[in-house]
Protein backbone atom coordinates (compact mmCIF):
# COMPACT_ATOMS: atom_id res chain seq x y z
CA UNK A 1 0.00 0.00 0.00
CA UNK A 2 2.90 2.31 0.68
CA UNK A 3 4.01 1.88 -3.26
CA UNK A 4 0.40 3.18 -4.30
CA UNK A 5 -1.08 -0.57 -4.30
CA UNK A 6 -4.39 0.65 -3.27
CA UNK A 7 -7.89 0.19 -4.94
CA UNK A 8 -10.06 3.12 -3.83
CA UNK A 9 -9.22 6.45 -2.08
CA UNK A 10 -11.95 6.87 -0.19
CA UNK A 11 -11.41 10.81 0.77
CA UNK A 12 -10.12 11.96 4.27
CA UNK A 13 -7.61 9.73 4.85
CA UNK A 14 -9.29 6.66 4.31
CA UNK A 15 -8.09 4.20 1.51
CA UNK A 16 -9.46 0.77 0.46
CA UNK A 17 -7.68 -2.49 -0.32
CA UNK A 18 -9.18 -6.19 -1.45
CA UNK A 19 -7.10 -8.96 0.23
CA UNK A 20 -7.37 -12.18 -1.02
CA UNK A 21 -8.31 -14.96 1.87
CA UNK A 22 -7.51 -18.28 1.91
CA UNK A 23 -9.34 -20.14 -1.00
CA UNK A 24 -11.02 -17.65 -2.16
CA UNK A 25 -8.64 -14.82 -3.60
CA UNK A 26 -9.35 -11.40 -3.85
CA UNK A 27 -12.04 -11.02 -5.79
CA UNK A 28 -13.86 -13.18 -3.43
CA UNK A 29 -12.00 -11.84 -0.31
CA UNK A 30 -12.19 -9.31 1.90
CA UNK A 31 -12.25 -5.50 1.89
CA UNK A 32 -10.31 -2.97 4.26
CA UNK A 33 -10.29 0.21 4.89
CA UNK A 34 -7.19 2.08 6.29
CA UNK A 35 -6.24 5.67 7.96
CA UNK A 36 -3.28 6.78 6.41
CA UNK A 37 -1.18 9.71 5.59
CA UNK A 38 0.42 7.42 3.58
CA UNK A 39 3.62 7.91 5.13
CA UNK A 40 4.50 6.47 8.49
CA UNK A 41 1.01 6.13 10.03
CA UNK A 42 -1.04 3.23 8.64
CA UNK A 43 -4.62 2.19 10.70
CA UNK A 44 -6.24 -0.57 10.15
CA UNK A 45 -10.18 0.51 10.91
CA UNK A 46 -12.76 -1.56 9.06
CA UNK A 47 -12.70 -4.60 6.97
CA UNK A 48 -15.44 -7.06 5.56
CA UNK A 49 -16.13 -10.17 3.48
CA UNK A 50 -17.44 -8.99 0.11
CA UNK A 51 -19.79 -11.58 0.15
CA UNK A 52 -21.15 -10.23 3.13
CA UNK A 53 -21.37 -6.44 2.11
CA UNK A 54 -20.72 -4.43 -1.18
CA UNK A 55 -19.70 -1.61 0.84
CA UNK A 56 -19.90 0.90 3.48
CA UNK A 57 -22.70 3.67 3.79
CA UNK A 58 -22.25 7.17 3.27
CA UNK A 59 -22.93 7.59 6.72
CA UNK A 60 -20.23 4.87 7.69
CA UNK A 61 -17.62 6.47 5.67
CA UNK A 62 -18.22 9.61 7.30
CA UNK A 63 -17.66 8.35 10.09
CA UNK A 64 -14.21 6.83 9.50
CA UNK A 65 -13.03 9.90 7.56
CA UNK A 66 -13.93 11.06 10.88
CA UNK A 67 -11.85 8.96 13.00
CA UNK A 68 -9.26 8.73 10.64
CA UNK A 69 -8.56 12.15 11.11
CA UNK A 70 -8.43 11.87 14.91
CA UNK A 71 -6.16 8.98 14.32
CA UNK A 72 -3.62 11.00 12.37
CA UNK A 73 -3.88 13.99 14.44
CA UNK A 74 -2.03 12.36 17.69
CA UNK A 75 1.55 12.85 17.92
CA UNK A 76 3.68 9.64 18.37
CA UNK A 77 3.56 9.94 21.91
CA UNK A 78 -0.17 10.02 22.56
CA UNK A 79 0.08 6.80 20.42
CA UNK A 80 2.46 5.12 22.46
CA UNK A 81 0.11 5.67 25.73
CA UNK A 82 -2.80 4.36 24.12
CA UNK A 83 -0.87 1.45 22.75
CA UNK A 84 0.31 1.17 26.18
CA UNK A 85 -3.42 1.47 27.80
CA UNK A 86 -4.54 -0.60 25.28
CA UNK A 87 -6.99 1.72 23.40
CA UNK A 88 -4.85 0.79 20.25
CA UNK A 89 -3.08 -2.25 19.69
CA UNK A 90 -0.24 -2.86 17.87
CA UNK A 91 0.02 -5.13 14.96
CA UNK A 92 3.03 -4.55 12.48
CA UNK A 93 6.13 -2.96 13.75
CA UNK A 94 9.13 -2.10 11.61
CA UNK A 95 8.88 -5.93 10.12
CA UNK A 96 10.69 -6.05 6.63
CA UNK A 97 9.84 -9.01 4.63
CA UNK A 98 11.57 -9.82 1.32
CA UNK A 99 8.44 -8.31 -0.28
CA UNK A 100 8.26 -5.44 1.41
CA UNK A 101 10.61 -2.94 1.43
CA UNK A 102 10.89 0.25 3.52
CA UNK A 103 9.10 3.37 1.55
CA UNK A 104 12.47 5.68 1.57
CA UNK A 105 12.37 8.76 3.80
CA UNK A 106 9.22 7.39 5.97
CA UNK A 107 9.29 4.76 8.96
CA UNK A 108 7.74 1.86 8.94
CA UNK A 109 6.08 2.16 12.05
CA UNK A 110 2.31 1.11 11.62
CA UNK A 111 -0.30 0.92 14.29
CA UNK A 112 -3.62 -0.34 14.33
Amino acid sequence: MRKGLIDADRGGGVVKKRVALPGRGKRDGARTLVATNRGDRWFFVFGFAKNERANVSGEELEALQALAADLLAFAASELESLVGAGALQEICHDRKSPAEEPDPGHGSRDRA
